[in-house]
């Protein structure tokens, strides 16, 4: 074998743009319904939605996000294994999804599944089989407001792209001064890293595997449920050059954790 057939890639750059150009197609994903009719939050399938992201946008304040990152991330609840998670989460389905009823294990395994076809990285795999890990909140009885749905920027005005933006007005830092202004208490372009998001399981599941897997893997990770920025383009005041550079990583993942939701469960 030849040196340029066993190194075909000959820089990690070019490894990256390798894997970017394999952006999937969307339509190939979503076998169960047109794109077109994934999040419709007009008119949801399911009674539970509205109701659930009323509870989330009025409970997410900046203190109650502060305190639950204390809370939780000290890890000292429950120690397991990841199958016994993966067993857990096969009880659980997500209140604030309008898209399956499915529980989250098989959400996990049609997500993975449908990167691993279209033949990604091992890693990004592993992102796909993981990504909702963090709703294992919800064994610690914490309610499903408090650990899934799209997430925001806590601590600053609230952009009108999130889902459901006219619950924001029952949020205490709704009206605010400290809170409610464009850049509330960051400075401008500071990063998401520097920024508060609300309590949910991205945030969960990236402190577990920060230590386990790429910075792309990472972000998509705690990025994955942020649609107002990596599908609306919201907060662009808030982002550094790492965060648009990561941003199509996220957006490269967005497809598989979305489209693949079908009500048929994987074999």
């Amino acid at each position: 074998m030849s040196t340029t057939n066993a190194s075909p890639l000959t820089s990690l750059d070019q490894w990256e743009d390798d894997v970017l150009r394999r952006y999937p197609d969307p339509e190939s994903i979503a076998t169960s319904k047109s794109t077109e009719a994934y999040r419709n939050y007009e008119a949801p399938e399911r009674d539970t939605v509205r109701e659930f992201y009323k509870l989330n946008h009025t409970y997410q304040t900046y203190d109650f996000v502060v305190q639950k990152r204390e809370d939780f991330l000290k890890f000292n609840r429950k120690e397991m294994s990841v199958w016994d998670a993966f067993q857990f989460l096969n009880q659980l389905v997500d209140d604030s999804d309008p898209d399956t009823d499915l529980d989250q294990f098989q959400h996990l395994l049609q997500t993975s599944e449908a990167i691993r076809r279209d033949g990604h990285p091992d890693w990004m795999v592993l992102v796909g089989l993981m990504h909702d890990m963090g709703k294992v909140l919800c064994l610690f009885g914490e309610p499903q407001w408090a650990v899934v749905g799209d997430t925001f920027p806590v601590g600053c005005a609230y952009s009108d792209k999130v889902v459901y933006p006219e619950f924001f007005k029952y949020n205490p830092d709704y009206n605010n001064s400290q809170y409610n202004t464009q850049y509330g208490v960051y400075e401008p372009h500071c990063g998401l890293r520097n920024v508060k998001m609300s309590w949910g399981h991205d945030e969960y599941v990236y402190q577990m595997m920060k230590d386990h897997l790429p910075e792309e893997g990472l972000y998509m990770l705690r990025y994955h449920s942020f649609y107002a920025w990596h599908r609306e383009n919201e907060y662009s005041h808030l982002l550094d050059e790492h965060d648009q550079k990561m941003l199509p990583w996220v957006q490269l993942f967005n497809p598989y954790d979305l489209y693949s939701k079908n009500p048929e469960p994987p074999d």
